[in-house]
């Protein structure tokens, strides 16, 4: 027989390691380029796109936002663009709410732009460059997972294979979350 002392540390062991592992395995493993941050608020994103429509971010609250920050003058964001409409056509029907911001560009130039490489997408217009400052992306393009209270959580800097099973089944995992 067991020693009582003997028997709640192995119990003790015992909790502890099936406590850890459900934390494991409810949250989603990180795809390569994707950095968690520490939760803050999301500033504030108020634009147009390019049906001259009003968008604030603000008021898209009980889902997962997936901000982009993008250029068409920018190799990354040529390469990226056609995976990030693959991506919106694979997660069709999802509650992840996708939102472009161009960056100081003229609507004829984005317009241009989306014909030829995401002709389904649309963007937001940041002309005047006040959004972006605000948000301060390290670089283009640079992608926000801001969470459905507002919270940024997420950040890629860099293109990504958004269309990627990794990414998608993370997306796929992150907006089925209860509670999140």
């Amino acid at each position: 027989m067991m020693p009582l002392k003997r028997l709640t540390q192995f119990i003790s062991i015992g909790l502890l390691i099936m406590a850890t592992i459900s934390a494991w395995a409810g949250t989603p493993v990180l795809p390569k380029g994707l950095v968690l941050l520490p939760p803050h608020p999301a500033p504030g994103l108020k634009l147009k796109d390019m049906d001259d429509k009003a968008y604030d971010l603000s008021v898209v609250q009980g889902r997962w936002k997936f901000v982009h920050f993008w250029a068409s003058w920018c190799g990354p964001c040529q390469r990226e663009m056609p995976s990030i409409q693959r991506m919106v056509e694979r997660m069709q029907g999802s509650s992840l709410e996708v939102v472009l911001v161009n960056t100081s560009e003229s609507e004829d130039t984005v317009f241009s732009f989306l014909a030829m490489v995401a002709p389904d997408l649309n963007s937001l217009l940041d002309s005047d460059g006040l959004v972006t400052e605000q948000w301060q992306p390290r670089g283009l393009p640079s992608t926000y997972l801001v969470d459905p209270q507002g919270m940024m959580r997420y950040v890629a800097i860099g293109g990504r294979p958004w269309d990627s099973a990794e990414y998608i089944d993370f997306l796929s995992a992150l907006i089925a979350q209860p509670g999140k």
